[in-house]
């Protein structure tokens, strides 16, 4: 069964409170992105923000780092509430050190990757990595069509994983439809991140949907 990290990036930012309440039955996560309007042009949730939101839901929260210098804010994000941090593998200098930054709070930590990105850059860390995010769009775009790479991709990171005797999962972020979730169920993807998916329909109905592919 498909899991639902829901994108609040999607949600009426205006009505957050509200919004989260709205959805929160039917997502096992919520996702954050970061965006410092350098590494992607948007500016995004940011950490006091975060610490306003999470009285509001026992759901956990990722945070999706697109920024440059992305160590220096998993202090504060962790201090705000978030349950787990991805961090961008283009962003990165020392992985391993990105990796023991965040679970020396015993947080969960991911990658994510480009579209350009190919998955055996993570052969040496899957032991360390909770989640790997295939990202199916440019980074830090919205409302774009996904990639018709990407069943194949998850594919290969289901491969890689097994292949190291790893317990990741894969999470499939950007372009998620109608149409491209059964493909992405079919390629073995473990988290999808809904955004207008979710907010845009009953959440209701497609979570039922969802959980009947």
């Amino acid at each position: 069964m498909l899991k639902c990290s829901t994108s609040l990036w999607s949600a009426d930012l205006a009505n957050l409170e509200t919004e989260i309440k709205r959805v929160d039955p039917f997502s096992e996560c919520f996702h954050l992105d970061v965006a410092d309007a350098h590494y992607t042009p948007a500016m995004l949730f940011f950490p006091d923000l975060v610490q306003a939101l999470r009285p509001h839901t026992a759901v956990p929260f990722e945070a999706h780092l697109m920024c440059t210098d992305p160590l220096t804010w998993v202090d504060p994000f962790v201090d705000s509430g978030v349950d787990g941090i991805i961090f961008c593998y283009d962003s990165l200098g020392d992985i391993h050190a990105a990796i023991d930054a965040v679970k020396r709070h015993d947080k969960l930590v991911g990658i994510s990757l480009t579209l350009d990105e190919g998955v055996e850059l993570l052969d040496a860390y899957w032991a360390s990595l909770d989640l790997v995010t295939i990202l199916g769009t440019p980074v830090g775009t919205k409302g774009t069509l996904m990639d018709p790479s990407i069943p194949d991709k998850l594919r290969q990171a289901r491969r890689h994983i097994e292949r190291a005797h790893a317990t990741t999962e894969v999470q499939s972020d950007g372009g998620i439809r109608r149409n491209t979730v059964p493909l992405i169920h079919g390629s073995g993807a473990d988290w999808i991140v809904p955004g207008s998916l979710m907010f845009k329909e009953d959440p209701q109905e497609m979570r039922e949907w969802l959980d009947s592919l």
